[in-house]
């Protein structure tokens, strides 16, 4: 979309770089130097296909090596180019710095339409793909860590690491290349859903600070917040589950490619995913009201509106109009520079993307902790966890029987209490933790600054303050 005056995906992200750079006082140089990408690898392969061979064209960018490996998915688009993966390598960095998970800033990406494919063919592109970066080092366990992204996932996550172990027979962390691989082939539990569960608990940690709340012109907690979510893929989906399902907030509108759904009083989430799933779009779903044009659903009176799809949703076409107080970002740059200024003067509330949608980094984190540690989180502890609680059970019991009718255990404490952490819970647990702490170390510089109005410009500040550190560790 051309739109006057309206700068491009990677313009936006440099300019809201700048914007945080100004306030901190970093020498030129090293300001420089966490700016640039580090460098950006093009390359070409030929597949035989249908009796013909097809040429395809792919990227990986390195944005920051401050910390290795690099980290970053790889997307299946047409949109993809060379621009639009160096801004969301970029965005990697300073995500990873802010939510604390050691990794530089990477980004993959394939200029295709995997819809346009079978099974097989995705494969023998995938691998062919995958082949051409790991022969160059930019699919490695110590240097260069993919994860899916847009148009990927857990299937082209397991042929890559496939591929890379075949081509690497003795490295014993092979499983560590990529990350959002199937449980059963190295992958974690809850890596599918903890982009769209960060979300949630993006928005949980939001609303225990009334102070926060109050900013946004909202008031209480998620109970009953009318949501708009934009994109019911893999994040949006999870999100609004979790978040209806959970939170008991209601999501009264669905945005998708082919229209939007409405309900005042909530849809149901799942009924509109298998729907989705099974007709490829919105359109035709009998319980709720269908709009042919989605994006008018952006601008409706709703608490909250989770763009969860696509870069530049919210532009200066549409910013003025946007009526939700508060607007989280699961989708990376749904909103553009321009339209961030408008919403800001407007006095609408931002969670940025670099926080919003970091629980997907931070649970491949722990994926790639776990391949290398090659054991599973809660191996070592779950049964003896369940021991020391029988313990305390056992004596409640007793205690149960010495006081007879004056008191009773309560009937689910028995069973909630004495189950040990498995790896989902441990997972969650961790993702929680680190969606907690992060928003803290936003909130703080966001609150303390006179000269720092909103929480985007605190995670670039939080963020380019920690990659400063790291380079001047290195003797930069």
């Amino acid at each position: 979309m051309s739109l006057t005056n309206e700068p491009s995906f990677r313009e936006s992200v440099e300019l809201m770089f700048n914007r945080a750079a100004s306030l901190m006082n970093l020498p030129s140089g090293l300001e420089e130097k966490i700016r640039v990408c580090n460098a950006t690898y093009t390359v070409r392969f030929g597949v035989r296909l249908r009796g013909e061979i097809k040429t395809f064209t792919g990227y990986r960018s390195v944005h920051s090596e401050h910390m290795e490996p690099v980290k970053g998915g790889i997307r299946y688009a047409i949109s993809v180019d060379q621009d639009e993966v160096e801004a969301l390598a970029s965005l990697m960095t300073f995500k990873c710095a802010l939510v604390e998970t050691p990794f530089g800033g990477s980004k993959g990406g394939l200029c295709i339409d995997p819809r346009e494919y079978e099974e097989h063919e995705l494969e023998l592109i995938t691998r062919r793909f995958a082949y051409e970066l790991a022969k160059r080092d930019l699919i490695n366990p110590s240097q260069n860590v993919p994860a899916p992204d847009m148009g990927t996932g857990e299937r082209e996550m397991a042929w890559i690491a496939d591929q890379y172990a075949r081509m690497n027979t003795t490295d014993i962390n092979a499983r560590a290349c990529v990350t959002g691989k199937p449980p059963h082939a190295g992958g974690i539990s809850g890596r599918v859903e903890a982009t769209g569960r960060g979300v949630q608990y993006a928005l949980r940690e939001f609303f225990r600070h009334p102070e926060d709340v109050k900013i946004a012109n909202l008031e209480g907690k998620l109970k009953d917040k009318r949501i708009v979510v934009q994109g019911l893929g893999n994040v949006g989906y999870h999100a609004a589950k979790f978040l209806s399902h959970e939170d008991g907030a209601r999501i009264i509108a669905i945005i998708e490619r082919d229209g939007a759904l409405y309900d005042a009083n909530g849809l149901d989430v799942e009924a509109v995913h298998q729907w989705i799933s099974g007709h490829g779009g919105v359109k035709g779903f009998a319980d709720a009201q269908y709009v042919e044009n989605g994006a008018e659903l952006l601008e409706i009176e709703c608490d909250i509106l989770i763009p969860a799809a696509l870069e530049g949703v919210i532009n200066l076409t549409n910013a003025e109009r946007v009526q939700a107080p508060l607007i989280i970002e699961a989708a990376n740059g749904p909103i553009t520079s321009g339209a961030d200024k408008v919403l800001r003067d407007k006095g609408t509330v931002i969670i940025p993307d670099l926080y919003a949608n970091a629980g997907g980094v931070t649970v491949s984190y722990f994926e790639w902790v776990k391949n290398l540690s090659h054991i599973r989180f809660g191996r070592m502890q779950r049964r003896q966890e369940e021991a020391r609680h029988q313990l305390v059970v056992d004596e409640l019991e007793r205690l149960d029987r010495y006081l007879g009718d004056a008191w009773s255990m309560s009937p689910e404490f028995k069973e909630k209490y004495l189950r040990g952490a498995d790896e989902l819970e441990l997972v969650r647990s961790g993702l929680d933790d680190t969606m907690r702490v992060a928003y803290q170390s936003m909130r703080e510089v966001w609150h303390a600054r006179d000269d720092v109005d909103d929480l985007r410009m605190a995670a670039f500040i939080v963020a380019i303050d920690r990659i400063a550190a790291s380079y001047r560790a290195k003797g930069l």
